[in-house]
C-alpha cells in the first residue's frame, strides 16, 4: 500500500487511541462495529458490548495509547491492518502495560472504516531486546 493507504489508518488508529485513553466508552464504540470482537491474550475473544461495559464501569482505563501503522492493504470494502501497538492502564485497580503487534480488519461504510475483528499479540521479542518493534519482517 501507498503511503495515502497508510496514513489513512494511521490517522484513524490515532483518533481510537484518544478515544480509548479518554475512557469514553461511546467514541471507542464509534470506531467499530457492533458486532466487533476483539482478541486478546489475556481473555481470548471479548465482544465490543463486553469491553465496553468494562471501560464504562472503569474496571478498564487506559493512561496511555499509541500505534505505528505498518501495512494496509485495502480490498475493495475490507482493509488489513497490522500496526505496532503500546498502552498502559489498569484493569480493576492493577497497573499494566503491553507492547503487542495489532492485526485490524475494518470495512467501509458510508461513514468511513468500522472495525469489525482486532487481534492482539504480545511482542515478546521487544522484553527480551531481540529485534526490532517497528520493522516488518521481509
Amino acid at each position: 500500500m501507498g503511503n495515502a493507504e497508510l496514513a489513512i489508518f494511521q490517522t484513524l488508529l490515532d483518533q481510537w487511541a484518544e478515544a480509548i485513553v479518554a475512557n469514553n466508552a461511546v467514541r471507542i464504540g464509534s470506531f467499530a462495529e457492533p458486532d466487533w470482537i476483539m482478541v486478546t491474550p489475556e481473555g481470548g475473544p471479548r465482544k465490543r458490548e463486553g469491553f465496553l461495559a468494562s471501560v464504562e464501569s472503569g474496571n478498564l482505563t487506559h493512561s496511555e495509547m499509541a500505534f505505528e501503522v505498518l501495512e494496509a492493504r485495502i480490498y475493495d470494502d475490507v482493509a488489513v491492518v497490522l500496526a505496532h501497538g503500546t498502552n498502559k492502564g489498569r484493569w480493576k485497580g492493577t497497573a499494566f502495560a503491553a507492547d503487542e503487534w495489532v492485526t485490524e480488519a475494518f470495512i467501509r461504510r458510508e461513514t468511513g472504516w468500522s472495525c469489525v475483528f482486532s487481534a492482539l499479540t504480545p511482542n515478546f521479542a521487544a522484553s527480551t531486546g531481540t529485534a526490532a518493534t517497528n520493522a516488518v519482517i521481509p
